[in-house]
């Protein structure tokens, strides 16, 4: 998958797992309610740079601000290097500055999040909404960020076209949709927590219960066909020897994610729990990235070669 290591394919896989970091660092601010640590003052941190007496809130929630402005500042390198190190048309280029575009994105929802106050206690669905919107950006992100570091590792370039691409489309499709209902399942156990699975169980059911509550139990199964069509594409694409080691991995990662999950509803979503779900959410969607990106170029490396067998049996008609 890494057949040359540059110092752009090095910076490259840099930026993506310390993206990863701050991704988690985000989740750990939501889940332990300290996304109001700063107030509703965005940029600044209740209306000061360096907050004098900052309470532990504050400090998780300028600490994620920080390690979010470094890596907006890493993407922006990325660019630069993207565009210094590889020629004209590489498509190196064109996913760094995706990557980029997203970055920024991401940055104006984690605001708008901070300036409408939908944080801490908040449970309008207007949160729920920012939150889902936060996520599909977030995945969108690290596609493209694995995506560069891919292509400036030698990766083949490709087309969404093509025998395969429908199943690839479904089954990233499907994990962005399960990882959304997944976000807004994690905002429900922090806003209405539970103190016993049968509390849960039975909140989940009720009728007059919170709307976050009555959607999270969707997630369960958006994460099981989500899990099935991934499973399928990995299925498909052990057969050949070049996508073998990404397909178990991916396939791995879809049954180390469903475990987790299960874990999770037993322990009641505890903050660790809920960073180690997400780790494995970013991990499989990564995976399944890398995977795609490699069986849709597998496709079409293989157009030339068949065309050319279809001319040569028109020439040759008596060889075959």
């Amino acid at each position: 998958m890494i057949p040359s290591m540059d110092r752009l394919a090095r910076y490259s896989w840099f930026t993506l797992a310390y993206n990863i970091a701050v991704i988690l660092w985000g989740a750990a601010v939501r889940a332990t309610g300290s996304g109001a640590g700063c107030g509703s003052h965005w940029p600044l941190c209740n209306g000061e740079i360096l907050p004098r007496e900052p309470r532990i809130e504050t400090i998780i929630e300028l600490t994620h601000r920080v390690t979010s402005g470094i890596a907006g500042l890493l993407v922006i390198g990325l660019v630069v290097m993207a565009y210094r190190r590889r020629p004209k048309g590489h498509p190196a280029r064109r996913a760094a500055v995706l990557s980029l575009i997203f970055m920024i994105t991401e940055g104006a929802v984690g605001a708008g999040l901070v300036l409408f106050e939908l944080v801490a206690d908040n449970q309008s669905m207007a949160r729920a909404l920012f939150m889902a919107t936060h996520l599909a950006n977030t995945f969108i992100l690290l596609a493209f960020l694995t995506l560069t570091a891919h292509f400036a590792s030698g990766g083949a370039p490709f087309r969404w076209r093509g025998r395969g691409s429908g199943l690839v489309a479904l089954g990233m499709g499907a994990l962005i949709v399960a990882g959304v209902s997944g976000a807004v399942a994690a905002l429900g156990d922090t806003l209405f927590p539970a103190t016993s699975l049968a509390e849960a169980l039975r909140q989940d059911l009720s009728s007059t219960a919170h709307l976050l509550i009555r959607l999270r139990i969707l997630h369960p199964f958006l994460s099981a066909t989500a899990g099935i069509l991934v499973a399928l594409l990995a299925a498909r694409a052990m057969a050949d020897p070049v996508l073998a080691r990404p397909a178990r991995w991916t396939a791995g990662l879809v049954v180390a994610q469903i475990v987790a999950g299960v874990v999770n509803v037993l322990l009641l979503a505890p903050v660790w729990m809920q960073i180690v779900h997400l780790l494995l959410a970013d991990l499989l969607w990564i995976w399944a990235v890398l995977l795609a990106a490699q069986v849709l170029a597998a496709r079409e490396a293989e157009k030339p070669a068949a065309k050319y067998r279809v001319e040569k049996k028109a020439l040759y008609p008596r060889l075959h």
